[in-house]
């Protein structure tokens, strides 16, 4: 369950109040580098260096990623292996941790991401259409416009998994036309993602280590339960071919 603070009165009608909280506090993981697993409000962002995850995966735009990696790594099979490792992050690493910190989700399905690039090209944030989080039940936010309440933990888990299963699909088919992948490692980095959340979010976001790793446990089962590999060992290679050592973050 979500940690208790103050509300302003009025924040219960803004739809946008509980994703606020949340992020509030995901920024403060780590202070340094607020947007790690933050996201923003689209409707609070300009456009610039923004773009629509479902629109974006087609169209070139992960071939200029790849090359613009490539410059970094040195091959295009190891930059593709970097690509994977941040797309994957943007859609599962930042909500698992979430989810981890305060049992609570934003939709991350491949019609309400947004992802945002820095200067040089690279997916530094990501952004939700619509706000509104799952909860459990209980949780300060429940009956109101900013949440949907879930029946149970479990639920909650496979929901979350259900949304970025079917996202990383069209991103892992789409990213494989320029540079063909090795899908059942890219499902290992997804364990991995889920993972790294469960391990940090207890050290630096002052949640339990049990409840942290239960929820943890519980997306990989959820992801498992549809048939992905996600406990496999990934090997940081997620690239058909001559053995790589990807870039990983």
């Amino acid at each position: 369950m979500a940690a208790p603070s103050s509300e302003c009165p009025d924040s219960a009608h803004d739809v946008g109040a509980a994703l606020a909280q949340s992020c509030a506090r995901l920024r403060g993981i780590y202070r340094d580098y607020p947007r790690v697993y933050a996201v923003a409000l689209m409707a609070e962002q300009p456009r610039r260096r923004w773009w629509a995850l479902r629109q974006g995966i087609r169209g070139g735009r992960l071939d200029r990623m790849v090359e613009r990696a490539a410059e970094d790594v040195g091959t295009r099979e190891a930059a593709g292996a970097a690509v994977a490792t941040a797309l994957i992050h943007a859609v599962v690493g930042r909500v698992a941790a979430l989810v981890m910190l305060e049992g609570r989700a934003w939709d991350s399905g491949l019609d309400n991401l947004w992802l945002h690039m820095d200067s040089d090209g690279a997916v530094d944030w990501a952004g939700v259409v619509d706000p509104v989080l799952r909860v459990l039940p209980g949780d300060r936010w429940a009956g109101t416009p900013s949440a949907v309440t879930l029946p149970c933990e479990q639920a909650l888990l496979v929901w979350t998994a259900g949304r970025c299963r079917l996202a990383l699909a069209a991103v892992f088919d789409a990213l494989d036309e320029v540079v063909p992948l090795d899908r059942a490692r890219c499902w290992a980095l997804v364990g991995e993602s889920v993972l790294g959340a469960a391990t940090l979010v207890p050290i630096l976001g002052g949640v339990g280590e049990s409840v942290a790793m239960r929820r943890g446990q519980g997306l990989l089962d959820a992801f498992e339960a549809a048939g992905l590999p996600v406990r496999a060992r990934a090997d940081r290679q997620v690239v058909r071919g001559p053995r790589v050592q990807a870039m990983a973050s």
